[in-house]
């Protein structure tokens, strides 16, 4: 009997040792990649931007609320998965030429690095490592938010701030997918 009750413990605890919930990077470093991101993205900021070119990509590309809504309803793996991929198309996006942005290149590099790492991180406390389906209506977005707002103004540094703003407020989001798992624990 003694022996039964030992292997259901160890049996439980193996099994939410791989819950996204239980994820010793995600309770330890989750936070302090988030804040360094956000905190690397104020520092890039161009306080000199064109206001009337904004407004137009503004229209261009609409924010995906709808998206952040339902992946808050997602089960607490698909809510990582969103925020992995969301880390990802941010790296994607900083990869492209930012040689007319306001900010420093050590800045940039930077940012991207903390963001690959959160990604990594994330990633690593998904349970079912395979590739899973990405949302493609994210991955349009991201590129529609590359064609419309930086391509066609030729990668100027009001098109990367206005990137900049846009990132940091799915930064803030994806912040809060994760936090969600963090306070339910």
């Amino acid at each position: 009997m003694l022996s039964r009750i030992f292997f259901l413990c160890l049996f439980l605890g193996l099994y939410s040792g791989g819950s996204p919930l239980s994820c010793r990077w995600m309770d330890h470093k989750f936070r302090q990649y988030s804040e360094n991101s956000l905190d690397l993205l104020d520092t890039m900021a161009n306080n000199s931007t064109n206001t009337t070119e904004d407004a137009e990509v503004d229209d261009a590309v609409a924010f995906p609320y709808d998206l952040y809504n339902a992946a808050s309803t997602a089960s607490a793996e698909d809510k990582l998965g969103f925020t992995v991929q969301v880390l990802e198309e941010t790296a994607v996006l900083f990869e492209g030429d930012h040689s007319s942005a306001s900010w420093e290149e050590r800045r940039a590099e930077n940012f991207l690095n903390v963001v690959t790492q959160q990604a990594d991180g994330l990633r690593s406390c998904i349970r079912s490592h395979g590739h899973k389906k990405k949302n493609k209506k994210l991955h349009m977005y991201f590129k529609r938010l590359s064609r419309h707002v930086l391509e066609r103004v030729g990668h100027s540094a009001e098109a990367w701030e206005l990137i900049r703003k846009e990132i940091k407020t799915h930064l803030m989001r994806a912040d809060q997918l994760v936090s969600s798992l963090l306070t339910a624990n």
